[in-house]
């Protein structure tokens, strides 16, 4: 979104602060819950306990999968599950009416989404052992999926089309990819990394929803939400 495009100067500058404070020392095993009434178990080797968490919206259900890492002082964190998504489609929520910025904030908001996705995927490439990277990536296929059906609803046309991992339309969200993607160069880093997606997504999200009014993209908008910032928790932030 408009917002997330005028930080692309600043990302780097926060990833420093953001690493003092993150570690990769997350363990699961409990309940998972969603934003609509999903429910689902996640297991870990490890003994810890914590929360799973469901992205399922409207009624969706799905498990719960956490694995455990050790940050040398005990085993400790949080676990976080995949929903079914959305259920069905939108043919459910009633459509609204959609101002030009806020057509161009939804197209925007498909890229950020593919972005979020495109940065994990990348990340879990080179850090295997952050299992959040390639569990929060099947998410974020879901997150943008339902950005992309609200474009295909309003008769917009979808900024990701034919674009592979790595590649975007806008110029803007291909200089934050490939920033975000060399400044992860240590383990902290890379999940500094994930903080600092999840925290701008959040913000966007909450300007976008300051105005608007149609159903729809508020129901889809509103889960996104949800979704992110259990994300952002997953990732220590």
């Amino acid at each position: 979104m408009r917002r997330t495009l005028a930080t692309t100067g600043i990302i780097a500058a926060s990833l420093a602060a953001l690493a003092i404070s993150v570690t990769p020392a997350m363990a699961a095993q409990g309940q998972g819950r969603g934003p609509g009434d999903g429910t689902g178990t996640c297991t870990s080797p490890t003994t810890a306990t914590a929360q799973a968490w469901n992205y399922g919206m409207n009624n969706g259900t799905g498990a719960g999968m956490g694995a455990g890492m050790n940050n040398g002082r005990g085993q400790q964190g949080r676990g976080f599950g995949q929903g079914a998504g959305m259920s069905g489609s939108l043919a459910n929520l009633e459509q609204g009416t959609l101002t030009a910025a806020q057509k161009l904030d939804l197209s925007a908001m498909a890229e950020e989404e593919k972005m979020a996705h495109d940065v994990y995927v990348t990340l879990a490439a080179r850090y295997p052992e952050i299992y959040q990277f390639s569990r929060i990536a099947r998410a974020e296929t879901q997150h943008e999926t339902q950005v992309e059906a609200l474009l295909a609803r309003y008769g917009l046309a979808n900024p990701n089309d034919g674009k592979a991992v790595g590649e975007f339309t806008s110029a803007a969200f291909q200089d934050l990819y490939d920033e975000l993607v060399a400044s992860a160069t240590t383990a902290a880093k890379a999940m500094a990394v994930g903080v600092t997606v999840e925290a701008t997504d959040i913000a966007d999200l909450k300007d976008a929803l300051k105005s608007i009014t149609a159903p729809d993209v508020l129901q889809v908008y509103t889960s996104l939400l949800k979704g992110s910032q259990h994300h952002l928790a997953a990732f220590g932030g």
